[in-house]
């Protein structure tokens, strides 16, 4: 049974959305002038910069923006130069490289950090979600129990619902997405955003596009300027054959995100309205940008640009490259439904069309 969002009851109190985002922000802002100031090899300096490296993630996920993570990457790097035994700057680079998909290397990164002395709870919760990114669903389950003990119950809860919503346990995951909303109690609007997002992936996942646009609108209300969030009921306009209006919300989030899904999104939702030379400019600005990601980021971006290619793109041929260099990285379920995608695609191109 679906399960929408409900004002008033047991929903949290937090801090405006728009708030969060401007203090965000600062805070970066004045740690990244505080690092810049200090002896980077302190224990204190290395606390602020693992601080940093977090809240440049938070915030390239929050807005879309790629260049956040890459600031995070490379501050993550020199922080592990400077202090590589220290466990803080370990688990600060596992999480960077976990966000840009280099998996084996962030796990390498905590099997360094649990030398180093890092809890074995924060430990094991790190390697679950790596695990579960890859689809290791019930060793991502085992580690999510045995931290469980030593973690709130809303990070626990949290957690959980998002794994059995990736495992496509939908109704397992809906009354845990409750609870873990319930259970929050914080001020930060960020984590119930992120938890609402996910909430209406899952159920765009299931077709439920009612369900889907409810949880993302509730990501929306509460941190306005949510990027994913926005870029997601985009789709849902377009599949509700309503592409003025994806039109409309996409233009708005191109103006702030460099991340190409955004662009993409754009010029199809253009080309649906008939609105076809808009939509060239748009195919070409996110066909440069995933050129360039594909060359700096490639575990992370790969499989993105591959179904750029093959949809808005209208490149069989380099859609199907980047599938099978996808799974040549990684071979995940997701990679080989692309590479079988690509390779039908690519079976079923008339000998005459030509890109």
């Amino acid at each position: 049974m679906t399960t929408q969002p409900v004002r008033g009851g047991h929903e949290p109190v937090t801090t405006s959305g728009a708030i969060a985002l401007v203090n965000l922000s600062a805070q970066i802002d004045g740690l990244a002038a505080q690092v810049q100031r200090g002896d980077s090899a302190t224990p204190f300096a290395v606390a602020q910069q693992a601080v940093l490296v977090d809240l440049l993630t938070l915030r390239g996920h929050l807005l879309g923006r790629v260049a956040d993570y890459g600031h995070a990457a490379q501050l993550a790097e020199r922080l592990v130069c400077d202090a590589p035994e220290d466990s803080i700057a370990l688990l600060a680079r596992a999480r960077s490289r976990a966000t840009l998909h280099l998996f084996a290397e962030a796990m390498a990164d905590l099997d360094a950090a649990g030398r180093a002395g890092a809890a074995q709870a924060t430990l094991d919760g790190e390697r679950a979600a790596i695990l579960q990114a890859v689809g290791c669903y019930a060793e991502a389950l085992s580690l999510l129990r045995k931290a469980a003990p030593h973690q709130s119950d809303f990070t626990m809860l949290s957690a959980l619902a998002v794994l059995h919503a990736d495992r496509g346990g939908t109704d397992e995951a809906e009354p845990v997405f409750h609870e873990a909303q319930r259970s929050y109690r914080g001020v930060s609007p960020f984590p119930l955003a992120q938890l609402d997002f996910r909430r209406g992936a899952m159920w765009m996942r299931e077709g439920d596009l009612a369900a889907a646009r409810a949880w993302f609108e509730a990501a929306r209300r509460r941190v306005p300027g949510y990027a994913p969030a926005t870029g997601h009921l985009a789709e849902v306009d377009l599949l509700l054959e309503d592409p003025e209006a994806a039109v409309a919300r996409l233009r708005a989030l191109v103006e702030t995100s460099d991340d190409p899904e955004y662009a993409s999104h754009l010029a199809l939702a253009l080309r649906v309205a008939g609105r076809h030379q808009e939509a060239r400019q748009w195919r070409d600005r996110a066909a440069q940008r995933y050129d360039e990601l594909v060359l700096r980021h490639p575990e992370a971006y790969a499989d993105h640009a591959a179904d750029f290619w093959l949809m808005v793109g209208a490149d069989v041929g380099r859609g199907l490259q980047l599938a099978l260099q996808t799974l040549a990285m990684r071979q995940t379920t997701r990679s080989y439904a692309l590479v079988r995608r690509a390779a039908f695609a690519a079976s079923h191109q008339p000998a005459h069309v030509t890109p």
